[in-house]
């Protein structure tokens, strides 16, 4: 039994506690943009009306590629930041005290608190469609990212050190280290969060497609346009149309894209003994035996990786832990001018902020501390039956292959397409629409909890499932030495992506409109969804700069100290 304890080593790492300078720069930097937008709004057309949405379902096919398109560019967009955003700060210890805290305030910040400064900016640069295509991709982004720069983090601060010295030991470059070690080890990791990724992007695709700043009603031809006008008109059949055409979607997605990659990267886990039931795909198959798929790959692919092998054989290793010397002259003289510039936009948010009276400001503080019981009673409900339903799925194949593919359509159907429907049905119960709003921040924060479940599930070694049932370890020890030790890195980076997708659904969980109704709880989700379509730009700003207050005590003092013991006695080596 010891010895399948001490496959989990401690790093001899020391963890930071308190508030640091990195919280405050993090802060500092996400209310200069806020109030970035919110100043560009000002000198923006007061009308502004896009096309109309068509419900005949005729339209669906062309606006499900529309919304396709957007969702892959941003998923190209999220990748790409997470490989170099994650990179940065696990091997840089100077970096990581400003990107860690920066990245957790960033995922925590609902979707409509970057819509004036991501829409408005780009509006005041472009003409109002290509403006609006473009704030679409970065907003989908903005649900897609955050959750892929944290595993891609995890994967390489939990890096087994016999893996490093082999690299070492082999002399492999920043290239080679990335390609033969990094990469194939944060797999598994990559895939189960890229389908959560995509999960997140349609989840949030109507507020992304279809988004209003005071009288400027900004909206694009697509799938969440079309499933959010269906539901404005309480137009059900559009809605059925609409859902069953997302789920045909998101099928085809998952045969032909996330189950041949996860039956390609379970070469990559890492264990002595071959898995009795890998996961299977008959796509990946059919490609594997394809003439012409193997001709592409042989005339295409090969050549291109090996020229890209040649060209990159003589970069400089990169170092693996700090930075060497200290800054350059005008390093520093940049980052004199980037302070300066952010404590000039800091005091002019200071005198919007200032416009508010008081009893704005209490309304603000009672609304944040109701979206954080809320927020809480979500995760625990989404703790209380991802763990179980997780490793069932993660450590069974064979019942993996069967509910994969419906977890991922069920993560995908936008929960706030057919949100009103519950809130019609529970408005006149117990709690009322507290209860609603609880149900839907589950519907999105579970996901998160469970997808990260099933990969850490799936990455523990086959060897040591053997090595558990042949000592005789019960039902309880295999969790107890196991289970959760190999769980704990992945369960604590779903709880971190968990709780910010709960504090950003809270934007559509707590503001309601169906049928020209609308229907509203206490809470900073309903002020910062009011001050966004009133055009209230002072109000959005305390109530998105205090949202990210608490996010920041709660991640220092909580979250991170949570995530630095799971890399520092938890890492499987």
């Amino acid at each position: 039994m010891a010895s399948s304890v001490r496959i989990f080593r401690s790093t001899g790492r020391q963890p930071e506690h308190g508030f640091t300078w990195g919280d405050g720069l993090a802060l500092l930097v996400i209310i200069s943009l806020l109030y970035a937008g919110a100043r560009l709004a000002f000198d923006l057309p007061a009308v502004v009306r896009g096309p109309e949405i068509s419900l005949a379902p005729s339209a669906l096919p062309w606006y499900t590629l529309l919304s396709l398109g957007r969702m892959a560019a941003a998923y190209v967009l999220s990748l790409v930041f997470a490989l170099v955003y994650g990179r940065l700060a696990a091997y840089h210890s100077r970096a990581e005290r400003v990107l860690m805290p920066l990245l957790d305030v960033l995922q925590s910040v609902p979707i409509l608190s970057f819509l004036p400064a991501v829409l408005l900016g780009f509006t005041a640069i472009f003409p109002d469609r290509f403006a609006a295509e473009l704030s679409s991709i970065v907003l989908i982004f903005t649900s897609q990212a955050w959750n892929l720069a944290f595993t891609w983090f995890q994967s390489l601060t939990t890096i087994p050190k016999e893996l490093r010295e082999a690299s070492s030991i082999f002399r492999l470059n920043t290239w080679f280290q990335f390609r033969t070690l990094e990469l194939p080890f944060a797999a598994i990791g990559l895939v189960w969060n890229s389908m959560m990724s995509w999960a997140g992007g349609w989840f949030f695709l109507m507020a992304a497609e279809i988004f209003t700043v005071g009288q400027r009603d900004f909206r694009l031809p697509g799938l969440g346009a079309y499933l959010s006008e269906a539901a404005q008109q309480n137009d059900a059949r559009a809605i059925a149309w609409g859902i069953f055409t997302l789920i045909v979607t998101v099928s085809l997605l998952d045969q032909l894209v996330w189950r041949p990659l996860m039956a390609w990267t379970d070469r990559f886990k890492v264990e002595m003994i071959e898995n009795d039931f890998p996961p299977t795909s008959w796509f990946y198959d059919l490609l594997h035996r394809s003439r012409i798929s193997r001709g592409v790959y042989n005339r295409l692919m090969r050549p291109a990786v090996r020229w890209l092998d040649r060209r990159m054989a003589h970069q400089v290793l990169a170092p693996v832990s700090g930075m060497r010397g200290g800054p350059a002259w005008w390093e520093r003289v940049l980052a004199v001018l980037a302070i300066v510039v952010l404590f000039y936009i800091l005091a002019r948010a200071g005198q919007l902020l200032m416009t508010l009276p008081p009893a704005q400001w209490a309304q603000v503080a009672l609304g944040v501390g109701a979206t954080l019981l809320r927020v809480i009673v979500a995760l625990l409900v989404a703790l209380a039956w991802t763990i179980p339903a997780g490793v069932a799925i993660g450590t069974n194949p064979r019942l993996a292959a069967v509910l994969q593919p419906l977890i991922q359509i069920t993560a995908s159907v936008p929960a706030t397409a057919i949100f009103p429907v519950f809130v019609l049905l529970l408005i006149r119960l117990p709690g009322g629409l507290n209860l609603a709003a609880v149900l839907l921040m589950l519907l999105g924060t579970q996901w998160y909890l469970l997808f990260n479940v099933i990969a850490g599930a799936s990455a523990i070694p086959q060897d040591l499932k053997y090595t558990a049932r042949l000592i005789h370890l019960g039902r309880w020890e295999q969790w107890r030495t196991l289970i959760l030790p190999s769980l704990l890195p992945y369960l604590i980076t779903g709880m971190i992506t968990a709780s910010g997708g709960a504090w950003n659904a809270s934007i559509v969980s707590e503001h309601v409109t169906f049928s020209g109704q609308t229907y509203q709880t206490l809470g900073v989700g309903a002020l910062i969804a009011n001050a966004t379509a009133s055009g209230d730009y002072a109000m959005l700003l305390a109530a998105t700069v205090s949202l990210i207050v608490v996010v920041i005590l709660i991640n220092r003092f909580f979250w991170r100290r949570l995530y630095q013991v799971a890399e520092d006695r938890y890492r499987m080596e």
